[in-house]
């Protein structure tokens, strides 16, 4: 779950972030003393639940919700104030909720089971493939051993094309990047392919590869990655990159400069 809060007042700031952070101690937070910053972020970052002041200098509470809503429908408004008179306006816009200051973690907590629109929680799934930094897979946690490093190399370059099918000369052609086609070269990508179905069926992870004649792709909904993820603007993945896209590979250099792009 994506969290904002938003409270021109410094205090009162610190005080509701270290109750939702109580609260929810695996939402993502972040929070704003101005109504323009909360914008700007909802404008690249979907936002799931707002926790807004009302009274705040330039733009109320109240409108910022309207603009929040305007971005994305969906936004869960909470309203924290020390003003009771605000709660009609308040309802009037389809809050989910109306606290009181101080607010405690006990209070968001409650109000989390009257959302206009509830949060799906992802289905944690078991594989998950790292490209930030050096690329890695990991099958229920574990990370999964390769006994060739080419074999891992070619799942890399698979992963990288997001589910997009690559023919066996494209595969050849950037796994053995220095050497001229031939039928012995065809025959060891033959064997990186078993080998490649092998350790996976291992590990009852085959799903994620979908090989069809002259062919290869990856299933991109069969496990989870960062680089889809951030891609699909996801804070935590945004917030994982750090200038590194599967460091071992040359040929990555080019995503990597199109990530960086991006931030």
């Amino acid at each position: 779950m994506n969290i904002i809060a938003v409270d021109d007042e410094y205090f009162a700031l610190i005080s509701i972030e270290h109750s939702i952070k109580k609260a929810l101690p695996d939402a993502e937070l972040t929070c704003f003393d101005s109504p323009g910053k909360a914008i700007s972020y909802a404008k690249v970052i979907e936002v799931n639940l707002a926790f807004l002041d009302i009274e705040m200098a330039g733009m109320n509470g109240l409108q910022l919700a309207k603009n929040l809503k305007e971005i994305y429908p969906k936004t869960n408004i909470v309203f924290t104030t020390g003003h009771p008179q605000y709660a009609l306006d308040a309802y009037e816009i389809h809050a989910s909720g109306y606290l009181m200051k101080p607010v405690s973690d006990k209070a968001i907590a409650e109000a989390l089971d009257y959302l206009f629109h509830p949060v799906a929680q992802p289905v944690k799934k078991r594989i998950r493939i790292q490209t930030f930094g050096n690329f890695e897979i990991f099958v229920d946690d574990k990370p999964l051993a390769f006994s060739r490093s080419k074999t891992k190399e070619m799942l890399a370059y698979l992963v990288m094309q997001r589910g997009a099918r690559c023919s066996n000369n494209e595969v050849v052609a950037v796994i053995w990047k220095n050497r001229h086609d031939s039928p012995a070269l065809q025959n060891q990508y033959r064997h990186l392919v078993m080998d490649l179905k092998k350790t996976l069926s291992a590990v009852d992870a085959e799903n994620i590869l979908d090989k069809q004649r002259g062919s290869l792709a990856v299933l991109p909904e069969s496990f989870s990655c960062d680089l889809y993820d951030f891609l699909a603007s996801d804070v935590n993945a945004v917030n994982r990159y750090m200038g590194e896209f599967m460091s071992q590979y040359s040929w990555a250099e080019f995503t990597n400069t199109f990530l960086e792009k991006i931030i």
